[in-house]
Parts: C-alpha cells; sequence; structure tokens
C-alpha cells in the first residue's frame, strides 16, 4: 500500500548531533528497515530544502527515489551520506538512532554513496581506484599482490567481467565499466547500503544494461540500494519501491507495483495522483511547499 507523504506539521526538537548511536534508544525488532528516516528536514536559511521525511530503506531492496529537478533528491541522499546534517528529525540504523556529522560516519554505518560523477582517478588503474585510501601494507610496503586479489575477487563476486584487466588505467573504460569499478569498490568496503545517484546517466543501451543488471545482483547479495533516475523504463525494471519527492517533501513511497508511470509523472509534478492505491491511500493533497532557489535536484 501506497504511503502519502507527511504533512507540513510540528518540528521535532532541536538536532543534537553524535557521531556515535544513542544509547538511550530501544532498538526495534529484527523487521526494522536497514535505514529509517523520521522527520527529516533540510533547511538552507529561509529556504525548507526537504521537509518531515519519512522514508524506511529495506535491507535486499532496491528503493528507486524519483522526483523532477528541485524535489530535493540530492539533499536527500547527501544528508544520508553525511554530507549535510539534518536541520531536524532523526536517523535509525538497524533500529538505533545515529546521527551523522560527516561522510566518515555514514561509511564507517556501511553506507556507500556512488555519485553521478564516480570520483574516480583516470590516471589510476582499477585495483589503485578501489583501494584508494584504504591500501593494504606489509613491512611498511605497499602489499600489491594482496590488494589485486582482493579487487579481483570483488570483481569476480558481482560477475564483472568485461574489463581486460584490473590493471588498466580506469581512464580507458567504458561508461558501464566505470559504474561497476565504483560500486564494487563501495561492496569490498563492507558497505551494507549502496546509493547511486543517476547510474545510467548518458550511457549507451548495453552499458546501461551492464549497470542494471549489477544493481540487480547487488540486491541479491543482501544489500539495500537507493536509485536515483528520471528513467522511469529503468525504475520500474529495477525498483521493488518507489519514493517520489516533490517540493521537498515526500509526496508518496510504497512497493513499485503500486505505482505505474503516469502515476509517478503526476507525483512528480503535481504532488498528487489518483491513481496511487486508490482514493483512500492518497490524500491528494501536495506535499508541502517550500522556498524556492536552494534546493537540489
Amino acid at each position: 500500500m501506497v504511503t502519502p507523504g507527511a504533512a507540513d506539521g510540528a518540528q521535532p526538537a532541536g538536532w543534537a548531533p553524535s557521531a556515535t548511536p544513542d544509547s538511550q534508544s530501544s532498538p526495534e525488532s529484527a523487521a526494522a528497515p536497514l535505514l529509517r528516516l523520521r522527520g527529516i528536514g533540510k533547511n538552507f536559511g529561509p529556504v525548507h530544502a526537504l521537509t518531515d521525511i519519512d522514508l524506511d530503506i529495506p535491507v535486499g531492496q532496491v528503493t528507486a527515489l524519483v522526483g523532477d529537478n528541485g524535489a530535493g533528491k540530492s539533499t536527500l541522499i547527501k544528508t544520508i551520506a553525511g554530507i549535510w546534517e539534518p536541520s531536524h528529525g532523526e536517523i535509525l540504523w538497524n533500529g538505533r538512532r545515529v546521527h551523522l556529522h560527516n561522510p566518515k560516519d555514514a561509511t564507517d554505518l556501511g553506507i556507500a554513496t556512488v555519485y553521478q560523477d564516480l570520483a574516480l582517478c583516470d590516471n589510476l588503474d582499477i585495483v589503485q581506484n578501489m583501494m584508494l585510501g584504504h591500501e593494504v601494507r606489509r613491512y611498511g610496503l605497499l602489499d600489491e599482490v594482496s590488494m589485486e586479489l582482493t579487487a579481483k575477487q570483488t570483481l569476480a563476486d558481482l560477475r564483472v567481467t568485461t574489463v581486460r584487466s584490473i590493471r588498466q588505467p580506469v581512464g580507458s573504460l567504458s561508461g558501464g565499466q566505470r559504474q561497476s569499478v565504483a560500486v564494487a569498490k563501495a561492496v569490498m568496503l563492507d558497505a551494507k547500503l549502496v546509493i547511486m545517484d543517476e547510474p545510467t546517466a548518458a550511457l549507451g543501451v548495453s552499458q546501461t544494461e551492464l549497470v542494471l543488471d549489477l544493481i540487480g545482483r547487488l540486491k541479491d547479495r543482501g544489500h539495500a540500494v537507493i536509485v536515483i533516475s528520471h528513467n522511469l523504463t529503468e525504475v520500474f525494471q529495477v525498483a521493488d519501491r518507489i519514493a517520489v519527492l516533490y517540493l521537498g517533501g515526500l509526496a508518496a513511497t510504497g512497493p513499485a507495483s503500486d505505482f505505474d508511470t503516469q502515476s509517478v509523472v503526476e507525483l512528480m509534478t503535481t504532488g498528487a495522483s489518483a491513481r496511487v492505491g486508490g482514493t483512500s491511500s492518497n490524500t491528494g493533497q501536495p506535499a508541502p511547499s517550500r522556498g524556492r532557489g536552494g534546493g537540489e535536484g
């Protein structure tokens, strides 16, 4: 059943960041989602980029995050990734409240973000890119053999077989291969949640299929995956759940089977759709409006 976005209401009391889980939060049941956002908001001065976001990210499923430009998608994933601290609300990881001050806090939890620019070094080879910042040393020297075996095994586990050599420069790879390397790096670092920002943008048909297959393999391996995409055909191809943002609010979220292309477009452009889950599950009211000019995509 599709859940409409929360109405604009009272905001939680002030946000008190802490790098460690809140010891006073009682863990929820084992069925709790891997990541749970409750009342998340982000303000930039007078601009409300996010307003009262309630979102669950289950383990072993692909959640597609969709919305028009300026809907708040980038702001939301940067909040989850620890780049920006939320202005209010709470983040729960495996049922425990956590506060993310910076990207390292998110990485330590097991959250990895593969941005659209991939953050790879073209002049380094595949092994060097995958191990960058996490090099293995032995007797004070780089253990090249160990790092190469680790990188090779990770790529094999993900069934990435299209690269000629793991010692070829990343700059020589195709778009789909580069995306595979970036995802493999996240998996190698034991990421439990992989966030992918427009993973198929500017890719050809064959390279797009490579990336979509990779997303499916991540799900099969038990990872939670968040995919941001404007391509609704691809969204319905890989997503188990869909969350639609509209002007910084969550317009609706639920199983992908509860949506169709027209209802998602209506939610993206108006914040409401009578086609989603029937009239009883969607209030027909748009998400709370926000100030213009400060939000991201």
